[in-house]
């Protein structure tokens, strides 16, 4: 009954929810941005959100300053489709997957720059990003191996952050607690708290930010105290009328207590620290009105320090080094029959570890794609993606993206593309024993996705439906045949789901009007499945354990200086119970002053979402903004 009624209201789109259709007004010193005006970061072609065929949702600086979350793997959470797993709240730990893939196969990037760490996607979101430096957030739902090449095997997560105008000073401070006591040690309350500071210089020079973040505290439970430490840079430096330099640069020191985090229950004394270290060079030059290049080197360096005994570390302690240095020329070609996007990339990766060896690959993409609306109504993006790996040889990976405007608010969209997610050093080549053990004989992941389904853009109402259909070869999957043999990576099966998404977003008033309301709702169904296997005894970790349904809302009433967001989600795991959680945000704002308070799992709900470790029950946030 519980189910049956979530559906209903999920597929009538009356259940309030989760992202504002038009005119979303971000940080108080920019000027308010229509969504469908947003231009998609795909490196090569840029198209308007508006005119976008593919599956793509957007989380804007309105909403990033709306929701009840202090982190950017929280902020995640409150997407459907998402399936943000944290071992660690505050920031720690959190594996990012998409519409039912795992978190090797789902690609990150910033500004358009790689994220991949050949070592383990546990580590992806380790970024040097405050969240007051995001902008906003691109989240495409499938393969994109044809506008970014491998390892977007599920989709692609691409954070863009802010370029303010003018020049500014903001500063955020928080501290918030559970009310509960840690009676396994020190006997003081759980909490947490963070600074962030940026500031921004536009001018002659161009534009230069600095970001800087703080967070500390004893964590939630037993040994899961947290401290990380972010800097992050971004200039744009005009070099003539049509060209300039973008510079990018950071770094995140990240420690925290990893009690359950993977290997529970005797891992309760460990402890882990990941540093990483992330540049880019880019420069870009319209050398006409119709032909335009961009070429960029990017760099990202990681350190993984695992103690599996924080207070003995002369045994099972992994320390891994992990290099990779990307270089990529695009370049965009206009003609009467459409926009030509191509390029060339090259990747190296290495790493030097003490429990997975010193290992390295290259890798080498070529990528061509054509999109026109000659044709009346029509709107086509083509293309592929052809890869050579130094391990696996030669891949090509094709995809078309169509769209027909059935009118002024009506369009029927559809989609089919190919992806490849290659083996990590971990998956190969791992030695854990009597732990876990790589298989160097492990093969890429091929995964082929088609779907189809209808946009409806209104002025106060913005809606999608879409069905997708997606086979994955050569599944890789951890498994062991009894409880006393090391888990092991094999090309275990296919993987295959089927799924249908959903969501709509109101604006219930005028954006004049002294109170508004802004509404939506966004809803993803699961059905996953695997294909036969000639060792169906295996005890399996991740062939199916996404998630079956996800149902993600919010609600947010603004009047004058005072603003509420209420946002709830209800997960059900195809492995694990459902669950219900509830957080509220209200905040006061007063000229450059923003006061807010976070009440988070308002319903103290006892969940699990990765491992073995119980997520935080309510937890009370006090916050204060300043920023001019």
């Amino acid at each position: 009954m519980k189910k049956t009624l979530i559906l209903s209201l999920a597929n009538a789109f009356t259940v309030i929810g989760a992202i504002e259709a038009q005119t979303l007004t971000h940080h108080p010193d920019t000027a308010a941005i229509p969504l469908n005006e947003v231009i998609v970061s795909e490196n090569r072609l840029q198209t308007p959100f508006s005119k976008q065929n593919r599956n793509i949702q957007l989380i804007d600086r309105a909403q990033i300053e709306a929701l009840p979350a202090r982190s950017l793997n929280e902020l995640l959470g409150h997407v459907a489709g998402v399936d943000l797993r944290q071992r660690g709240p505050f920031g720690s730990q959190a594996d990012l997957a998409i519409d039912g893939g795992t978190f090797e196969q789902t690609l990150l990037l910033v500004n358009g720059v790689k994220v991949l760490d050949a070592q383990t996607a546990h580590n992806a979101l380790n970024l040097p990003i405050p969240l007051e430096a995001i902008e906003r957030i691109e989240i495409i739902r499938g393969p994109a191996a044809r506008i970014y090449g491998i390892n977007s095997l599920t989709g692609a997560v691409n954070i863009v952050t802010r370029k303010p105008e003018k020049s500014e000073i903001l500063s955020h401070a928080y501290a918030g607690t559970g009310f509960k006591k840690d009676t396994a040690a020190t006997g003081q309350l759980f909490n947490g708290r963070g600074v962030q500071l940026g500031a921004t210089l536009a001018g002659r020079v161009g534009r230069h930010s600095l970001y800087g973040s703080h967070e500390s505290g004893n964590g939630f439970r037993y040994n899961t105290a947290f401290r990380n430490h972010k800097l992050f840079y971004q200039g744009d430096i005009p070099t003539g009328e049509r060209s300039g330099v973008s510079l990018m640069g950071g770094y995140v020191d990240n420690g925290f207590g990893a009690n359950g985090f993977y290997a529970a229950p005797g891992d309760k004394e460990a402890e882990e620290v990941v540093k990483t270290a992330l540049a880019s060079i880019g420069y870009h030059i319209s050398l006409s009105e119709r032909f335009s290049i961009a070429p960029r080197i990017s760099y990202r360096y990681t350190n993984d320090d695992y103690r599996y005994f924080r207070h003995d570390l002369s045994r099972a302690r992994s320390q891994h080094n992990g290099h990779a240095v990307n270089a990529e020329i695009n370049g965009t070609l206009r003609t009467v029959f459409g926009d030509v996007g191509m390029g060339l990339e090259m990747r190296n990766e290495a790493i030097r570890s003490s429990n997975i060896g010193d290992h390295k690959r290259d890798n080498y993409g070529m990528y061509a794609e054509f999109k026109t609306e000659s044709v009346k109504r029509l709107l086509l993006n083509a293309g592929a993606y052809l890869n050579y790996n130094s391990d696996y040889g030669w891949q090509v990976f094709p995809g078309i993206d169509l769209g027909f405007q059935l009118d002024e608010n009506w369009k029927l969209v559809a989609h089919t593309g190919t992806g490849q997610r290659i083996p990590s050093f971990t998956d190969l080549y791992l030695d854990q024993r009597p732990g876990n053990v790589g298989n160097p004989s492990v093969t890429p992941e091929q995964a082929w996705h088609i779907e189809g389904g209808v946009k409806y853009a209104g002025q106060r109402l913005l809606a999608h439906a879409n069905y997708f259909y997606r086979n994955i070869n050569d599944f890789i999957d951890w498994v062991r045949p009894d409880q006393d043999t090391p888990y092991q990576p094999f090309n275990f099966t296919a993987n295959r789901v089927h799924g249908i998404s959903s969501s709509a977003a109101y604006r219930f008033s005028d954006p004049t009007a002294t109170i508004t309301w802004l509404a939506g709702i966004s809803h993803t169904w699961l059905s996953p499945s695997i294909g036969a296997t000639t060792q169906p005894t295996m005890i399996s970790k991740y062939a199916i354990e996404s998630l079956r349904h996800q149902l993600a809302t919010h609600l947010q009433v603004t009047a004058g200086s005072l603003s509420a967001t209420a946002a709830a989600r209800f997960i059900e795991r195809t492995s694990y119970k459902s669950y219900f959680l509830g957080d509220l945000r209200v905040a006061y704002r007063f000229r450059a002053v923003n006061v807010y308070m976070d009440v988070q799992n308002i319903l103290d709900v006892t969940y699990v979402e990765a491992a073995a470790v119980t997520m935080p029950g309510r937890w009370l946030s006090l916050g204060l903004k300043y920023g001019f």
